[in-house]
Parts: structure tokens; sequence; C-alpha cells
């Protein structure tokens, strides 16, 4: 279900967990889908969003996006929201755990992927054709960095206003709400949400 043929041969959607564990699909109530606040990739393969400057590089350093085993550099970029509603739709996620989101805690600005422009042409869906989607151009929107830390937090109320502000768009966007999110490595750093109290 991503991008072929950089793909793996695996069922990795939630409804492998029904095929793969012997889970029957009525017992599955609720799917909690795992996204970084920002993009990232390993290996080859079409990435709209990616920084091939000294942004991504700031985002992989604060984010130690090398892998665990070979320390190969990950690929990153910005947030990617049509992936992510893309993913949403397949998996039928009902929230989301966010993490990473104190990587995000020293940028001046932080942009979103909000749809992709293919040969002039808005599109919100990911191209089927693997063609089409190594040429297109992402349309961004451009939210204002907090600024101040929020590595270490443990509630909803500890987050600054402009990171609340980030959460709730990617959520707008996404169509899921984050549930979870992380704030940093330790099990400690993880807010779990009552999404209707903290909205309110």
């Amino acid at each position: 279900h991503g991008t072929y043929p950089f793909v793996t041969s695996s069922s990795a959607c939630s409804g492998g967990a029904c095929a793969g564990l012997g889970v029957a699909p009525n017992s599955i109530t609720e799917v909690i889908g795992i996204m970084k606040a920002y993009t990232t990739r390993v290996g080859e393969g079409p990435f709209p969003t990616e920084l091939n400057d000294g942004m991504g590089e700031k985002l992989r350093s604060e984010g130690g996006e090398f892998g665990a085993t070979t320390g190969r550099p990950r690929r990153c970029g910005w947030l990617d929201t049509v992936v992510g509603r893309y993913a949403v739709e397949i998996n039928g996620v009902t929230g989301v755990a966010l993490t990473k989101l104190d990587v995000l805690d020293d940028f001046d600005e932080i942009k979103i992927c909000v749809a992709y422009d293919v040969d002039g042409k808005r599109v919100e869906t990911i191209p089927s054709e693997g063609d089409v989607l190594e040429r297109v151009t992402p349309i961004y929107e451009t939210l204002p960095g907090w600024k101040s830390k929020t590595a270490g937090a443990s509630k909803w109320d500890d987050l600054p206003e402009k990171a609340k502000a980030y959460i709730a768009r990617v959520e707008e966007l996404t169509g899921a709400k984050a549930t979870i999110v992380s704030t940093g490595q330790s099990r400690d750093a993880t807010i779990v949400r009552n999404v209707q109290a903290d909205t309110l």
C-alpha cells in the first residue's frame, strides 16, 4: 500500500493483525497510528517533502535519525499530511500517537505539506502512478514555531499554545486525533490525552 516498488511484501497495515496473528476483525475496536511530527524515509523511493539542506540535517541531528543497526542516515523532511490522510484511511485509524514533537522545539517556522502540485493541478491524494509521485511539488502551509521546550512534557497543559496549534492542524489535515503525544525518549515524556477534555 506504499510507493511501489519501494514497499515491503508484508501486510503492514492494521488489517495485517487479523491475518498474521489470528485476531478476529470484529475484535478490533481501536487502531492507533504512529506518526512522527515530521516525515522520514529509509532507502530509495519518492519523498516529496524531503529536505536536502541544512534544515533536513537539523531534523536528522535533533531527531537522532540514524539506523539503529546500520547507522545509516534517514532521509528527513516536513510532515506530509497527504501521506498521513492515506494511512489513516487504509488503516481505519481511530487515534494517532504523534512522536518526536520535541524535535521541532527550536524551529522558527514549521511547514506542513497539505497537498501536491501535479503539472499545475492541486491534488490532495497520493497519485497511484509512481512516476507521477516522483515529480509532484509539495504545497505547504507555514506555521510559527513555538521556540520553547516541550522535551519531557507529560501533560497537555505543559505544551506551548503554538505547539497545540500545530497538533490541532495535523489532526484536522489527517482526520485523526492525536490521542498520544510523545515529547522525548523517556516513557514519562508521554502525554495521554482525553481529547474532548483537552480541546474544550
